[in-house]
């Protein structure tokens, strides 16, 4: 979540700039309740065809029961809104995805079902899955790239920060354009992916 999510309103902070617990504490369930009404329109609106786009901070606050002014103290923007529900959201995801790791030994075997575990639990997720779908995910791709929180979820399988950027380029690709099947996205995770970023990393000329 990006830093303005965390921080209470001013109008909540104790005297001499400290910020009390209670307040931190409503700050944060104040701004999970936000992310939360984003997720749920994010979903909605792109089952009507709108998509991720079409969600407008005036939206976002209907939908939380807030004021736009209170959203705008959490939120500076849309932007801003957008980073920190897809930092959210990748952490959870994350999680899941390494406790399905960590089940295999193989190196091999544990990236691809990484990936595959990654790319599942994305889908299986309306809020999510909506970041993928039609003109929104040529933005979603950007974001992933640029995003340090998801490049490090791709280091928790792979050291190397380039082949962990790697991988997060693989998920991104077959959530934009999926295989025909499971069966055959498994195939190329594991001809054309798992083989070489599980090699040891060549020595520097």
């Amino acid at each position: 979540m990006g830093a303005r999510a965390l921080r209470a309103p001013a109008a909540h902070r104790a005297h001499g700039g400290q910020v009390t617990w209670l307040a931190e504490d409503r700050g944060r369930l104040a701004a999970e309740r936000i992310l939360d009404a984003a997720g749920a329109l994010f979903a909605d609106s792109t089952d009507q065809g709108g998509g991720i786009g079409a969600v407008s901070m005036g939206d976002v606050a209907r939908a939380a029961g807030c004021s736009r002014a209170t959203l705008y103290r959490y939120f500076a923007d849309r932007h801003e809104l957008h980073v920190a529900f897809v930092h959210r959201e990748a952490r959870r995801v994350g999680g899941l995805v390494a406790a399905d790791a960590a089940r295999v030994r193989d190196p091999q075997r544990r990236l691809v079902t990484a990936i595959l575990s990654a790319v599942r639990r994305v889908r299986e997720a309306p809020d999510l899955a909506a970041w993928f779908a039609g003109g929104d995910a040529a933005a979603t791709a950007g974001l992933a790239q640029s995003s340090p929180v998801i490049e490090a979820l791709g280091r928790t399988v792979l050291q190397d920060p380039l082949a962990a950027r790697w991988v997060v380029r693989v998920i991104v690709s077959l959530l934009i354009t999926p295989g025909a099947d499971a069966a055959e996205e498994r195939a190329l995770v594991e001809r054309f992916v798992a083989p070489v970023l599980s090699a040891p990393a060549s020595p520097s000329p």
